[in-house]
C-alpha cells in the first residue's frame, strides 16, 4: 500500500467511527425520550450513504409511536431536528443523521422513488418538464435519485416551505 492508500483508509475508518458514535449519541437521546414519553420502541443503528441512520421500531406494531411521526412526519422531522442538535452538542461537529420511527421513512421512500420514477416516464413520453408538488428536503432527494435513475435530470424550484421538484426532459 502506497501512503495516500493507508491515509485514505484511515480516514475512512474516522469517518465511520465518528458516525458510529453520532449514532450511539442519538440512541441514548431517543432512548430518554422514550422512557419521559413512557414508549416501547427499540433502537437500531446503522450508517447509509455517509450519514448516521437511526431508527425506532417496535415490535407490537409501532401504533403508539405514530405518535412520534404525527401528520406527514412533522413531529418525525422536528424530532430529527432535535436529535441532530442533541448529537452536535456533544460533538461539536453538525450532524446529518437521519431518523426513522415505525418505517415512516422507508414506506416515504418507496412511494417517493415510484413518483419519481412515474414522472420521469411521463416527461419521456410528452417531452415537457413536469412540475411536483411542494416537498420537504428529505423527499426532494428521494425524487432526484429516482428520475437520476431513470436517466433524466431534475431540479428543485422555488422557496422553503414551498420548494418542488422540476423533472426535466433528457
Amino acid at each position: 500500500m502506497t501512503e495516500g492508500t493507508t491515509s485514505a483508509a484511515a480516514e475512512g475508518a474516522d469517518a465511520l467511527t465518528r458516525l458510529e458514535q453520532e449514532g450511539e449519541i442519538a440512541a441514548d437521546y431517543l432512548e430518554g425520550l422514550l422512557d419521559i414519553a413512557d414508549l416501547d420502541g427499540d433502537i437500531d443503528m446503522d450508517v447509509e450513504a455517509d450519514r448516521a441512520s437511526v431508527s425506532i421500531i417496535s415490535d407490537t406494531g409501532g401504533r403508539d409511536l405514530q405518535k412520534l411521526v404525527g401528520r406527514d412526519g412533522e413531529v418525525l422531522e422536528a424530532l430529527q431536528e432535535l436529535t441532530r442538535l442533541a448529537v452536535h452538542r456533544e460533538t461539536g461537529d453538525r450532524s446529518r443523521l437521519m431518523l426513522d420511527i415505525a418505517g415512516y421513512r422507508a414506506n416515504k421512500r418507496t412511494e417517493l422513488s415510484e413518483l419519481g420514477a412515474k414522472a420521469a416516464a411521463e416527461v419521456k413520453s410528452s417531452g415537457e418538464p413536469v412540475k411536483l408538488k411542494p416537498m420537504t428536503p428529505f423527499e426532494r432527494k428521494v425524487v432526484h435519485d429516482a428520475v437520476k435513475a431513470a436517466g433524466l435530470r431534475s431540479e428543485s424550484e422555488g422557496e422553503e416551505p414551498q420548494r418542488f421538484v422540476v423533472v426535466l426532459p433528457a
